[in-house]
């Protein structure tokens, strides 16, 4: 498993940045960011802590995949911890074998800042070796996206 930390900061107040990043009010916002990853980023279920939530999309195949995680943490404009502990694969809840063993249990976490009207958001990830350099890669322009959202 390998740890990796992205920043952005954002000038908007922090409670518009939670808002926003997580969907709260809108689920498009959180779309809107995360199509960076996948063009038909979604979620389904909720943010409470102690949820269990997908984060899905469509492939190039048509089929809907994704990640099986929960809510560890929700403190709101402050923090939120998610476990991913399976993966959403031809309409099943896939949470062990070899597929999900290489990240089983790997946390995402969101950590937001505000000072003086600018929100810094703290994203440390935990990903498989095989994700890292996309993740590298795609997360900071997921930001970019998120920070031009917000600052609209």
């Amino acid at each position: 498993m390998k740890k990796l930390q992205f920043k952005v900061s954002i000038n908007a107040p922090v409670t518009r940045v939670y808002d926003i990043m997580l969907g709260i009010k809108s689920k498009s916002t959180y779309e809107q960011w995360t199509s960076l990853f996948n063009p038909t980023s979604t979620y389904e279920g909720g943010w409470d802590k102690g949820n269990k939530i997908l984060f899905v999309g469509v492939d190039e195949k048509g089929e809907k995949g994704g990640m099986v995680s929960r809510i560890t943490e929700n403190i709101p404009s402050r923090f939120v911890s998610i476990q991913h502990y399976g993966l959403f694969k031809a309409g099943k809840e896939i949470t062990e074998g070899p597929e999900v063993e290489k990240w089983a249990n790997g946390f995402e976490n969101y950590t937001f800042e505000e000072n003086n009207g600018t929100t810094t958001v703290t994203v440390d990830l935990d990903t498989s070796e095989d994700f890292a350099g996309f993740m590298k890669q795609t997360y900071p322009k997921a930001l970019g996206k998120l920070k031009e959202i917000c600052e609209q």
